[in-house]
């Protein structure tokens, strides 16, 4: 689960403000950098104590941007019906963990303009008050951290409006092309390409960096890279799912009238007959039509071979698992949290205990790829 050894600071306007562990390592980078190099730079003659303290001030003040942006995201994203997990601040900045997907295009749009727009605003706030700061105070030390907060939102926001899912401008994307086509699967997919492309694009960067001996600014490339690729993979196939299952119950994927183990068969004719022959790892176990258990191959790999053929599946199937059995009118996204939670990937489909299927996470997987391969077809 993604940030699952987040600490959770405080609470702020409704939503969960927490902090994965990864975050001190940027923090202790983005305070080192500025530390040894902008403020030395921008400011000389000062103590390195004094370099340190205005590092400090500048990186707490570049994560409450971070926070101030996340939190535009889920302010809006509220008033559209979005639930919102909590804000994390982690390695590559600040995510919102939205609990389900937004409505609309329009809802889309606004959500993804929501972040940038604050990133802006507070630019222009950060570069007034800069402005007077240096004519009313005189304080220069001030007016150069000021000055940082300004630049690295007006940062924030445009490299955010990149258009490339899963950043803001990738969202914008989305919802254009969704608003256009009407499709939020294949708005996905075209916006998680371009996102892929944008991915490799920071990687090729890093890489020509390392060449040029910037050793730091291309392994950040290079990292920064692989985060956007696995997040448009991740985001697509997200919604690859919901789109796939929603409105969806096992009853609709299971597989029916499944492979069955009779008690009296040896474990050799199990094998033999069922297993190699049906090319199935388990089977549930069914005595005069009434379900009894199951059998797969770690409950084989107990029973020493040579005994296989003196030894019934009735001697040594696994009972009912509570867990592992599902009702049949059981909601596909329930059955994917519980396999999230339990890490079961195969259920019998019970009613009056009578077996009604089987499904397993390999045939949800073979049917998100079916669909995904169809929808491929009727884009090209």
């Amino acid at each position: 689960m993604m940030f699952s050894n987040a600490i959770k600071l405080f609470r702020l306007g409704g939503f969960d403000i927490k902090l994965d562990p990864s975050w001190f390592l940027i923090a202790g980078l983005i305070t080192w950098t500025l530390s040894t190099q902008y403020f030395p730079l921008t400011l000389p003659g000062q103590t390195m104590a004094a370099y340190v303290t205005l590092a400090v001030i500048a990186m707490l003040g570049f994560f409450a941007s971070l926070l101030l942006h996340e939190i535009a995201h889920s302010v809006v994203a509220r008033r559209y019906g979005v639930r919102i997990k909590g804000i994390t601040l982690f390695l590559f900045g600040g995510v919102a963990e939205l609990e389900s997907e937004v409505p609309t295009a329009k809802a889309e749009l606004w959500v993804a303009l929501a972040g940038p727009a604050m990133s802006v605003c507070l630019a222009v706030v950060f570069w007034t008050v800069s402005w007077l700061s240096e004519l009313t105070l005189g304080a220069p030390a001030l007016t150069i951290v000021l000055v940082y907060l300004a630049m690295i939102n007006m940062i924030i926001a445009v490299f955010n409006m990149v258009p490339a899912f899963p950043l803001d401008g990738g969202r914008v994307l989305r919802a254009y092309l969704w608003n256009r086509h009407g499709d939020v699967l294949r708005a996905t997919r075209i916006a998680a390409q371009s996102g892929t492309v944008f991915g490799y694009a920071l990687m090729i960067l890093g890489v020509l960096a390392l060449f040029q001996g910037a050793v730091t600014a291309g392994l950040w490339y290079i990292l920064i890279g692989f985060f956007v690729l696995a997040a448009a993979k991740s985001a697509f196939q997200n919604q690859l799912m919901q789109s796939t299952f929603e409105g969806k119950t096992v009853r609709a994927l299971m597989i029916r009238d499944p492979v069955i183990a009779s008690p009296e068969l040896t474990l050799s004719a199990f094998v033999n007959q069922v297993m190699l022959a049906e090319r199935v790892s388990f089977a549930p176990v069914v005595a005069d039509g009434v379900l009894i258990g199951q059998i797969d191959k770690d409950v084989l790999s107990a029973i020493d071979r040579d005994n296989w053929t003196s030894t019934r599946v009735g001697d040594v199937f696994a009972g009912l698992d509570v867990a592992a059995t599902i009702p049949p009118d059981m909601p596909i996204d329930a059955l994917l949290k519980r396999i999230a939670e339990t890490g079961t990937r195969k259920f019998l489909v019970v009613q009056d205990h009578k077996l009604l299927g089987v499904v397993t996470l390999a045939n949800l997987i073979g049917h998100l790829h079916d669909t995904d391969q169809s929808n491929r077809r009727k884009v090209w």
